[in-house]
């Protein structure tokens, strides 16, 4: 055993180092396109049209501002910016709040028909979210909802609910049932031990959730666009950027700046998050 032991650790280092060299090469494929985005946001407008960004390092170097300067100040991305941060804030504190409950029901209470509810709640999330625009879209005119924050509100909230229950309720039900157990024999009720049991314990599949519903409203267009409509004082910055090409297809250049403003916000939130995210992606996946 000892005579193998130099190329068993030689045959796990070319292991260590093949799987290294795969998780750089597409780290890398992946940031390609982040980074030619990143540069094509410096460059004026002439040199975009004419030449691909990685030439903007060879030869006289060109950068400029004026892209951001006129994203900032001019396309109302202030304004949109705002109305971003309106609309997603309460659109992942909403199903946040709800899926924790009815995560906490499926996984440690019991009443009849839970398996069908949960069976039914998975499901859903599998259906389109196109399939509900007309007949949501109907309700909330009938309701005189269109065109307002509620609107939205509701229609992310319902559309983040069956996924956050699915991966909270994942997370719930791998807890220590001893640690439930003896809450419950010392007198706690079911909102005692969940709220000073549960939801603390739960806070990588919590914060993990929060960025995943976090990232998709913010960067949402289509449920914006059908429920509150192309009106500037309440339009996202998803909206806006949209409406920054004319239908001559003027304005191109900025899309680029406009890309990377609206991005500042979701990295700060992943960076910030990002030690819970990994614990709560694999909540449930293996059983300890």
């Amino acid at each position: 055993m000892r005579s193998r032991t130099p190329l068993y650790a030689a045959r796990k280092l070319a292991s260590r180092t093949v799987l290294n060299l795969v998780v750089l090469g597409v780290c890398v494929a992946w940031m390609v396109p982040t980074v030619g985005l990143l540069v094509s946001s410096f460059r004026p407008k002439e040199l975009i049209a004419v030449s691909g960004w990685w030439e903007a390092f060879s030869g006289p170097l060109r950068f400029t501002l004026e892209n951001y300067v006129n994203v900032l100040s001019r396309a109302n991305m202030g304004l949109g910016f705002l109305n971003s941060l309106v609309i997603a804030i309460p659109g992942t504190l909403i199903p946040m709040c709800i899926a924790g409950y009815a995560a906490y029901a499926f996984a440690w209470m019991e009443f009849r028909g839970k398996e069908w509810a949960y069976l039914a709640v998975i499901a859903m999330i599998a259906v389109p979210i196109q399939l509900t625009l007309i007949p949501v879209l109907r309700l909330f005119n009938g309701l005189g909802l269109t065109g307002s924050f509620l609107a939205v509100w509701l229609a992310h909230a319902a559309y983040g609910l069956p996924f956050s229950i699915y991966l909270l309720r994942n997370f719930m039900s791998q807890l220590p049932r001893s640690m439930l157990e003896s809450a419950f024999i010392d007198g706690a009720s079911h909102p005692t031990v969940f709220f000073r049991l549960v939801l603390p314990t739960s806070m990588p599949a919590l914060a993990s959730l929060g960025i995943f519903q976090f990232m998709w409203v913010w960067n949402d267009l289509l449920v914006a666009l059908i429920y509150l409509g192309g009106t500037p004082d309440v339009a996202p910055m998803t909206v806006t950027m949209a409406n920054m090409v004319n239908s001559y297809g003027g304005g191109w250049e900025y899309l680029t700046a406009a890309a990377f403003v609206s991005m500042a916000l979701p990295l700060v939130v992943f960076f910030a998050l990002q030690k819970y995210f990994v614990r709560g992606v694999l909540a449930g996946s293996v059983k300890e």
